[in-house]
């Protein structure tokens, strides 16, 4: 048959995703997530179905925590996929990225949510409709079981994470504030109240409250409006909860460090750079590849005596302990400091029959110049640190080939050899030709040299 070189695969989006949940799917872990799936699906269809009868927007605004549990449980699907995949030749890095991603996202739609539900909140303040509390009490119960059972029954690796290294929201501080008060009073209460409390089952549980409260009041009162406030209250700690969450996997999705991590960090380039044989280390670059997943490369300069295989074990043992994913590039000290270079003179150029010498101008004001590069010394500015093809205080006088006659005898030069006989006579290449004819020019001349027919300095 014909062999086609270089044919991409012709599988479709669609195919590839099927193709990685079938891998997803075959992992005995996964199948309890996708049977809380299933039934958070059929819950979800049940309370949309009694916020339409109640007309109760509260409700709406806790129904979409239920929503946002299936994203969480999408996240936590994604989070095994990750792990099953390896590296490949396009994520160098791995898949890490991607439940950042969806942890990223799930927060985002959840503040989105909580955004409309305002919204609709402003709109219905202005005409308040009637509700109905036959089933809102019983949605109540329904979703906070639902959530609850959710969020304590599967280990969700990615949010339980962020809940703990983002930083703490509004109505976490409200409560640890509270349960200070109530653990005052009562001791034994302390080992509840007074870690940090998880920011999903404090919402479920404060959004259960608010609703009952509006339960209460419509029933005794008849008092709708209560139902709009509850909304945003709801949606106001749904807010308040997802930002934290937000912004911390948004730096992560932004290859930043974490501040904690910078101290320890400095520490262990400190201990680097103070190695047996490690000269420098420079051009270290740290991120954050996933949650609690750091990468990073530093080059490492070392002694010419130096191993750098000890070098390079050494430097990766002691980073290794924050950076899970290191490069470290070894190289040894090349470092030459440049001289200077001098060419001997041929022996005709001492002939100075031959030649004319032009005396060089003298220099003005010679006490206030520096010796290394006759240029007036500030006692401001420090000495430069070389000094190549820089004027000299002592120039040598700069001897020109006189390959020219003197038609007139009067010893002035007219006219000027062609260019073409300049270049066969080998100008500036020693060693050329049987009258080795060439100009010696010093790199330490001035910039004024040389002199005009009528023997006045040529500008």
């Amino acid at each position: 048959g014909t062999i086609h070189l270089f044919r991409k695969s012709q599988r479709s989006l669609v195919g590839k995703l099927t193709h990685e949940f079938r891998l997803v799917a075959a992992d005995r872990r996964s199948w309890k997530i996708l049977l809380f799936g299933a039934i958070n699906l059929i819950c979800i269809g049940f309370l949309l179905m009694w916020c339409s009868s109640t007309n109760s927007i509260a409700l709406t605004a806790y129904t979409y925590l239920t929503i946002f549990d299936l994203f969480s449980l999408v996240t936590c699907l994604i989070s095994y996929w990750v792990m099953m995949k390896k590296p490949s030749p396009v994520y160098s890095f791995g898949f890490e990225r991607f439940e950042v991603l969806a942890v990223f996202a799930s927060t985002v739609l959840a503040q989105l949510g909580a955004l409309f539900i305002l919204k609709e909140s402003v709109e219905r303040f202005l005409e308040q409709p009637e509700i109905h509390t036959g089933r809102l009490l019983v949605g109540t119960f329904v979703a906070l079981f639902f959530n609850l059972f959710t969020m304590l029954s599967i280990k969700n690796k990615p949010f339980a994470y962020v809940s703990e290294a983002a930083s703490t929201s509004w109505l976490q501080e409200h409560v640890a504030d509270l349960s200070r008060s109530i653990c005052g009073i009562i001791p034994g209460l302390s080992s509840i109240f007074l870690p940090r409390m998880n920011p999903f089952v404090l919402i479920d549980i404060a959004g259960a409250l608010a609703l009952c409260i509006t339960y209460m009041l419509i029933e005794i009162n008849n008092y709708f409006a209560v139902d709009t406030a509850s909304a945003i209250a709801i949606a106001l700690m749904t807010f308040g909860t997802m930002y934290p969450m937000s912004v911390y996997s948004g730096k992560v999705l932004l290859q930043t460090i974490p501040p904690h991590v910078i101290g320890q960090l400095d520490k262990l380039l400190r201990e680097v750079s103070t190695l047996d044989g490690v000269l420098e280390v420079r051009n270290e670059h740290f991120w954050t590849l996933g949650f609690g997943t750091l990468a990073g490369s530093v080059h490492v300069r070392i002694r010419r005596d130096a191993n750098e295989q000890m070098v390079l074990a050494h430097v990766t043992n002691r980073l290794y302990t924050l950076v899970s994913t290191l490069t470290v590039q070894i190289f040894k000290d090349d470092w030459i400091r440049p001289t200077l270079s001098s060419v001997p003179i041929a022996n005709n150029i001492l002939n100075l029959s031959d030649h004319h010498i032009i005396p060089m101008p003298s220099l003005k004001a010679a006490d206030n110049l520096s010796p290394v590069t006759s240029t007036p010394a500030k006692p401001s500015s420090p000495p430069p640190e070389f000094s190549f093809n820089t004027p000299g205080k002592n120039v040598s006088p700069v001897i020109l080939l006189n390959t020219q006659t003197k038609p007139y005898g009067l010893g002035f030069n007219h006219g000027s050899a062609p260019y073409s006989s300049v270049l066969s006579q080998g100008l500036g290449i020693p060693g050329m030709g049987a009258a080795q004819g060439f100009r010696t020019g010093f790199a330490n001349v001035p910039s004024r040299y040389g002199t005009n027919a009528r023997g006045q300095p040529r500008p």
